[in-house]
């Protein structure tokens, strides 16, 4: 049990700490994220980037979905 704690306790420490920088990670990405979007080859090429909604669309006028996934706003 001893050598549990032991384990642990670092453990649960480092979750702690982790927290508060993860969210300050997320917020730079979202705003990584949203001026990727603003880029004028995104926002003129009319791209959907709600995959949902390109779901729908592309079910609704009977095409295919060309999808490519990235991470380029990633740290």
């Amino acid at each position: 049990m001893t050598i549990t704690r032991h384990l642990l306790a670092p453990a649960l420490l480092g979750l702690a700490l982790a927290a508060p920088a993860a969210a300050q990670d997320q917020t730079d990405l979202q705003a990584k994220y949203e001026a990727k979007l603003a880029d004028e080859f995104v926002s003129y090429g009319g791209w959907i980037t709600d995959y949902d909604q390109a779901r729908k669309i592309a079910k609704e006028q009977g095409k295919l979905i060309f999808t490519y996934f990235t991470r380029s706003y990633s740290p």
